[in-house]
């Protein structure tokens, strides 16, 4: 019988992680421990290190309800670097409750390719989604206070952007009218709730390159607008202090291990269909300072995650992928041949052939657009064929990449030898980062720029009030700024039903915000949304706690 993920984490042999943190080069006193196995780093002592590390992007296709295992891959690769003798740290995003409850029950890696504890980083792990929340909603309770308290910058309260938020799936939240009551409950208005991930105080802690930039990305996010629409920031309530001093802690990289005790840092988490889903630039930038190669990951597929990671991630800090692992499995790319899901264990040449062109346009993008080294990781499953397998690698080797199969979730990193040599091979080798826009475009430009060159659409048509946006936030000087488009994952368009590589669509912006703390502008598109909803059987009804005090049924 198969065991299940949590069941192969649970019988880990888990070392002290002081013992993890010296393989990395840390010292005891460079820690702030959470239990045995859990650590904060105090990252200070090594601020003046020199960068030495290759860094490695491991993306996806589009993903589907089959699953593309892409934390699982990036877990087995590290592992793989590692056995091979080549000191790996590993850089991840901690999973939100929101999904860990909702549709997929765990995001901490798969079968022999973990990070563990799993069950503590799935579920609080060391308490920086809650920090971040609380930091959230001081900010959306000061704003209304001010209001309330005689309302000395006259902000017009159909102007309030900001809005509270929650770490869990909760429609219900969406749209929601507060201050009901009397004079002492507040000024009654329309508000809304968004999940903590797509808070931008997510965002601007994860971009952050220490606490005093934290601290001043805080001050200037902008919160509401005056009755004139003047924008009204953090700094104008006074609360960016207060704020920073909720994440103080929070900020500090997370130190955990693989199954097979190798150190990976866990922080940040930022969803990418609705932010721009990478781990803490903290964490990265850190984990480059003390290993020969970092493995990170990008949320997502490639259109969504690794564009943006390229775009303003790495823009932002001057990082730049040497190799980047594009994840891909038979099974998904039958679905987006046309399968159903039932019977994605069947062989099939011909839908396989019809969803290849969702892999050769993530292809063709990262080592065109992007100019960046490639390599297509097949997760292997026991039902994949060897010619469904030859047809894969034969049409990558047409567009110039190799494939290696990934074995990693069932061998651990004795399954990943083979993405480690090939990773290891396309890192020595001359690239150069291009970006798909430039900054000095203009809104439209830069939206259009990434629609056309990454997504293929023919264009992007502005409705409803984003056109108006759109001339606000340039006459506010705003549109410097790179573009975080938030977008199904499902899809190139913005209609998750459109799979594979379509053509001749165009993207919809319904709506434009500044995110200036975190120095980017958000494009609403199609009918994505901020708050996700659990499904119709949440992964929640299959959670629970034994007697002993063991957590089952967790992925």
């Amino acid at each position: 019988m198969c065991k299940s993920d949590i069941q192969i984490a649970q019988e880990a042999n888990l070392l002290p992680i002081a013992q993890v943190a010296a393989k990395a080069g840390l010292s005891e006193d460079q820690l702030e421990y959470y239990g045995r196995t859990k650590a904060k780093v105090d990252i200070n002592s090594l601020r003046e290190a020199p960068s030495k590390a290759k860094l490695v992007l491991v993306t996806a296709i589009n993903p589907t309800p089959a699953g593309e295992g892409k934390t699982t891959t990036s877990v087995g690769l590290a592992d793989a670097l590692n056995r091979t003798g080549r000191q790996t740290m590993l850089c991840l995003r901690e999973p939100s409750l929101g999904p860990v409850f909702g549709i997929k029950g765990g995001a901490a890696g798969g079968g022999y390719a973990q990070v563990v504890p799993m069950e503590d980083i799935n579920l609080h792990f060391t308490g920086d989604f809650h920090a971040i929340g609380a930091a959230n909603n001081l900010c959306a309770a000061m704003l209304d206070n001010h209001i309330k308290q005689g309302n000395d910058l006259g902000i017009d309260p159909r102007r309030v952007v900001w809005k509270r938020c929650v770490d869990m799936n909760d429609r219900q939240l969406r749209n929601v009218v507060d201050g009901l009551g009397g004079v002492a409950d507040g000024m009654p208005r329309q508000d809304g709730f968004d999940i903590t991930v797509a808070s931008e105080v997510m965002a601007a802690f994860c971009l952050a390159s220490d606490l005093m930039d934290l601290k001043a990305r805080l001050a200037r996010m902008v919160i509401a607008y005056t009755y004139d629409r003047k924008p009204v920031t953090v700094a104008h309530i006074h609360a960016e202090g207060a704020m920073t001093a909720l994440l103080k802690d929070a900020i500090k990289p997370n130190l955990v291990q693989t199954l097979e005790n190798n150190p990976a840092f866990v922080h940040g988490g930022p969803f990418a269909n609705i932010a721009h889903g990478c781990n803490s630039v903290m964490a990265t930038t850190t984990a480059m300072k003390m290993a020969d190669y970092v493995v990170t990951e990008a949320g997502f597929g490639a259109d969504l995650g690794a564009e943006k990671f390229l775009d303003i991630k790495c823009r932002a800090t001057g990082l730049a992928p040497s190799a980047v692992v594009l994840v891909a499995t038979v099974r998904a790319l039958k679905y987006n041949g046309g399968v159903a899901k039932a019977d994605l264990g069947k062989p099939n040449l011909e839908a396989l052939r019809a969803g290849m062109p969702n892999l050769e346009r993530h292809v063709r993008n990262l080592t065109q657009v992007y100019g960046l080294p490639c390599v297509v990781a097949v997760n292997a499953f026991p039902t994949d064929t060897a010619e469904e397998l030859s047809l894969v690698e034969e049409a990558c080797h047409a567009l110039g990449v190799n494939v290696a199969i990934s074995q990693v979730w069932a061998k651990g990193s004795a399954g990943g030898i083979d993405l480690a040599n090939e990773v290891v091979r396309l890192c020595d080798q001359a690239s150069t980062l291009r970006f798909s826009y430039e900054l000095d475009a203009s809104i439209e430009d830069k939206l259009n720029a990434i629609a056309t060159r990454v997504y293929h659409a023919d264009g992007v048509d502005l409705v409803g009030p984003a056109r108006t946006q759109l001339a606000q936030l340039e006459e506010l000087g705003f549109g410097g700024l790179p573009i975080c488009v938030a977008k199904t994952q499902y899809s190139f368009s913005d209609d998750q039903t459109k799979l594979g590589a379509p053509d001749g669509f165009r993207i919809t912006v319904r709506n434009l915000r500044v995110a200036a703390g975190a120095g980017f502008v958000v494009a609403l598109t199609g009918d994505i949304m901020t708050m996700p909803g659990l499904p119709k059987v949440p992964a929640a009804e299959k959670i629970d706690v034994a007697e002993d005090g063991r957590i089952v049924g967790l992925f």
